[in-house]
């Protein structure tokens, strides 16, 4: 019976001193909405265990006989407890301080003293109460001792418990939130390493068209160049953007490129308006229709066409990017940009958004030509990752 009633006295939880850091945003658990505000969690846990206790012990005693004079003891012997669980917990918290032999040492030997302690006043109170010559009588307080060991011991437990268990989950929201930041930074390189090969062909091309004297050509090309730039600059690098700012945003890409090849450059778009609103990495498919240009469009005298395709078949969006130009060579391989980035670059950011979610194609095309599709999932909220 009396490992029984020492139960719900150690359901109390550490003070809000030694109690770890709360969670991350990212890891969410069910125990954390609790212990969020951690010196409440431990007021409202030391109350609920010893009332429990409490009223375990007064059933235990009035099993019996009913008596109000029967159940004195038990609600001074709650109070005792409730008041050195409090200092207990005051203790410990410094303890965890220390190094951990001396920590375990002196956790130890006041958890000794304040059993002795706890049992000294309690038999004091019963023979006090129950007794017609109140003292401490040895047979009394070894009675009681054992009763207060397993209280305050299984309290003591369930302290260093709960404190153990918070600090580990902290540590994995640490981890968590150095591994998605590492994540975000991977990403974010991968994004920033298209803009300079962009701006140094562009750049590239407007210098070319002053020194021919096609200032109005530049100079379209410059504003372009200008709203482009402005659209990576307004958006993460890490950001999630819907279909329809992807094609627009290409569309502006192609206008720049356009006042380079004229003609030559047929670029055709094909999206399904059930997709416009899935969201996949900004600039995903923008080094793809740059590649073809590259590949399909500057080395044929006529041009090439590109096509941009995206489709909803199920739960999944397909994207494509295809071209008519000569496809791979024999001799040469085409996946990837001149800068060593491209194709590569395109799967790294993939992996990084969706994990093995995803799946990436490169193949050639019956009628001619190269293209890459693209398959992952369809969603319209943007993964908590990117957050």
């Amino acid at each position: 019976m009396a490992t029984l009633s020492a139960s719900p006295a150690p359901s109390s939880a550490p003070s809000s001193a030694p109690l770890p850091s709360g969670p991350s945003p990212e890891r969410p658990l069910f125990v954390r909405p609790f212990f969020e505000d951690k010196s409440a969690a431990f007021w409202k846990l030391q109350a609920a265990g010893w009332t429990g206790y409490l009223l375990l012990r007064s059933v235990s005693t009035l099993s019996g006989n009913f008596s109000l004079q029967a159940i004195v003891p038990n609600i001074i012997e709650a109070i005792v407890g409730y008041c050195l669980t409090l200092l207990l917990s005051v203790l410990y918290g410094h303890y965890r301080q220390l190094p951990r032999v001396t920590g375990i040492l002196l956790s130890i030997f006041t958890l000794a003293f304040a059993t002795f302690l706890y049992a000294t006043l309690d038999a004091f109170s019963f023979s006090f109460i129950k007794l017609a010559a109140p003292g401490v009588d040895v047979s009394l307080l070894l009675g009681t001792l054992f009763l207060n060991f397993t209280v305050l011991a299984g309290w003591s437990a369930l302290y260093f418990g709960i404190n153990f268990y918070l600090i580990v989950e902290s540590q994995i929201d640490q981890m968590e939130h150095l591994e998605n930041q590492a994540s975000s930074a991977q990403l974010a390189m991968l994004r920033y390493q298209l803009n300079p090969h962009f701006l140094f062909n562009t750049l590239n091309s407007i210098s070319t068209l002053v020194l021919l004297k096609q200032t109005e050509r530049a100079n379209a090309m410059l504003s372009r160049l200008s709203s482009f730039l402005r659209y990576t600059l307004a958006n993460e690098p890490t950001a999630h953007v819907t279909v329809a700012q992807e094609m627009e945003t290409l569309k502006l890409y192609l206008e720049i490129e356009k006042m380079r090849f004229e003609d030559r450059l047929r670029p055709i778009f094909d999206v399904d308006p059930a997709v416009e609103k899935a969201r996949l990495p900004s600039l995903l498919l923008q080094p793809l229709v740059e590649n073809a240009i590259k590949y399909a469009v500057t080395p044929q005298e006529d041009g090439a066409e590109i096509r941009v395709s995206v489709r909803l078949v199920g739960e999944r969006v397909l994207l494509g990017v295809s071209d008519t130009g000569p496809g791979l060579m024999p001799t040469k391989s085409r996946p990837s940009l001149s800068t060593g980035v491209g194709i590569a670059n395109i799967r790294e950011r993939l992996a990084q958004a969706y994990g093995a979610d995803h799946r990436f194609d490169v193949r050639a095309m019956p009628t001619g030509g190269f293209g890459v599709q693209i398959e992952i999932p369809f969603q319209l909220e943007v993964p908590n990752r990117e957050v």
